[in-house]
């Protein structure tokens, strides 16, 4: 039987055993974006706090992330992961309980410490698990919770919100979190080198990790609305950041007991394949905040109706996922991450050639094509990234690879908001320079304007119709712009997938 499981125990209950609450955290990083509202009501805040009990959550499961293998050593991986799952099950009753927005932001930063190291911990126990030839479906299995959660989250929230209370999204946690421990308890076992280690621990490389990772994930979680480096404080914490996770890099290479284990970018195939990652979820979160932005803002539609478009994108990865997995141990995974890639640019591409006429299933199409070309590309780049790596160093590798998965989708979501602000604001001082009295098309247009809206008088009514259709015009150019730049982006990785080994080698020497 593989490392890490119990003997005579199923690997697919191993599986159940650590999917079942890594969904359920996957879950809680989108489910209260759509309970805002109701907890500000409640809890009688700003929506600008409200966003608080998002952010702070994001900060504390970012910090955790990368400490996960540095953790799994220090307390043993079977003891930390029950830690972890009792951690977010505590923490969720005390967020529905909270009784003010402070006790639930604090409630939130303990519970994305809980969360923290769910992925890559299950990550890593599913590739021990199943045996390399089968390494592909175990991804699969993980690639689907990772698609499912985003997914189901708002819809779920949603739901209990309207038909219970804004408190039963966390509740709903208690009775999973305590089915997941026991799971965990009988079905998980931790091999020998992922017993328990006495070591020294590293203060100076945990304070720089915790306050350069809260610092940046700070920065791209609020650095639109405060129009980024123009505000001090943004401006600050990104220096911060930026100071902080340097340090972070010279202490932990001289570290004995290092809690990030930065050696493992020695091998090329890891290294690259978190290049790969990092851009692949920047592509993937960046067009998904901005399809429904431009569905509602421009198309006039319904929160509903966005999620008609989006949700047979994560459907259609799911679909895609065991596919790929098989045709894994029947071909080169290089092949089926090579079209994968190209699958996702060119989805991102059709986007941007939408415009202010297309039709409902126009824009699910390239929605559809992006969750088919994510499914090729998540299994063989997982499978080719982790899974060659030394069984003692599983953990800390999923660990930043995760870590690196996290913080390309905020950045994408900086970069595509960021993007689509500035670039609104370009076309409507271009477009604005042709709207003259003087233009034929304008006097075209004011006069068929005129006819349809004679009953309000021409005057007022016509000038500012045509300037909210400039600004619509202007709006979609800019969505057209973010969305080719994602393409273009996505494209320029293709070629780092020759880099990659299909087996991929030893960790570098020298790694602990």
């Amino acid at each position: 039987m593989a490392a890490g499981v119990a003997p005579s125990i199923n690997r697919w209950l191993v599986a159940l055993a650590v999917m079942l609450p890594t969904l359920i955290e996957i879950i809680d990083t989108s489910i209260v974006n759509v309970s805002l509202d109701h907890i500000r009501g409640s809890l009688s805040a700003g929506i600008d706090e409200a966003t608080w009990a998002i952010t702070a959550y994001l900060v504390s499961n970012a910090v955790v992330i990368p400490m996960t293998g540095w953790l799994s050593r220090l307390l043993g991986r079977k003891r930390y992961l029950i830690l972890s799952i009792a951690l977010f099950t505590t923490s969720s009753f005390l967020c529905g309980s909270a009784w003010s927005l402070q006790s639930l932001i604090l409630f939130r930063i303990v519970q994305g410490v809980g969360g923290g190291g769910l992925q890559p911990l299950s990550q890593s126990i599913l590739l021990e698990a199943f045996p390399p030839v089968q390494h592909g479906m175990a991804m699969a299995i993980f690639g689907m919770g990772v698609m499912f959660g985003p997914i189901v989250g708002p819809l779920m929230g949603g739901w209990i919100t309207d038909n219970w209370s804004w408190r039963w999204i966390f509740y709903v946690n208690v009775p999973v979190g305590i089915v997941s421990v026991l799971l965990v308890g009988l079905f998980i076992s931790d091999p020998p080198y992922m017993k328990r280690v006495r070591m020294k621990i590293d203060a100076w490389g945990l304070a720089l990790l915790t306050v350069g990772l809260g610092a940046l994930q700070f920065v791209l979680d609020k650095g639109q609305r405060e129009d980024w480096f123009s505000s001090r404080l943004i401006l600050g914490f990104a220096v911060t950041s930026a100071v902080c996770l340097a340090l972070f890099a010279l202490v932990e290479l001289s570290s004995e007991n290092p809690i990030v284990d930065l050696r493992l970018f020695r091998d090329r195939t890891f290294a690259t394949g978190d290049v790969v990652m990092f851009f692949t979820f920047f592509n993937l979160f960046g067009s998904i905040v901005l399809l429904p932005i431009y569905l509602q803002s421009l198309m006039g539609y319904t929160s509903f109706l966005a999620g008609l478009v989006l949700g047979p994108g994560g459907f259609a990865t799911m679909a895609a996922m065991p596919v790929a997995g098989r045709l894994i141990q029947k071909m080169s995974p290089k092949r089926i991450l090579f079209v994968g890639m190209l699958v996702c640019s060119l989805a991102t591409y059709r986007m941007s050639r939408f415009t202010l006429e297309a039709d409902f299933w126009t824009l699910v199409w390239p929605r559809v094509l992006l969750g088919v070309g994510m499914g090729f590309l998540f299994i063989p780049l997982t499978t080719m990234t982790l899974s060659h790596m030394r069984k003692e160093k599983m953990t800390e590798a999923a660990s930043l690879y995760n870590l690196l998965r996290n913080i390309g989708g905020s950045v994408g979501v900086a970069f595509a908001t960021t993007t689509l602000a500035r670039r609104a604001q370009f076309h409507q001082a271009r477009l604005s320079e042709h709207v003259t009295a003087f233009s034929p098309a304008v006097q075209l247009a004011r006069q068929k304007l005129e006819a349809v809206l004679s009953l309000h008088g021409p005057g007022p009514a016509v000038d500012a119709a045509l300037y909210r259709e400039l600004l619509r015009q202007a709006s979609m150019l800019a969505f057209n712009d973010a969305f080719l730049v994602l393409s273009l982006l996505m494209a320029s990785t293709v070629p780092l997938v020759l880099l990659m080994k299909r087996g991929g080698g030893k960790v570098a020497a020298g790694a602990h």
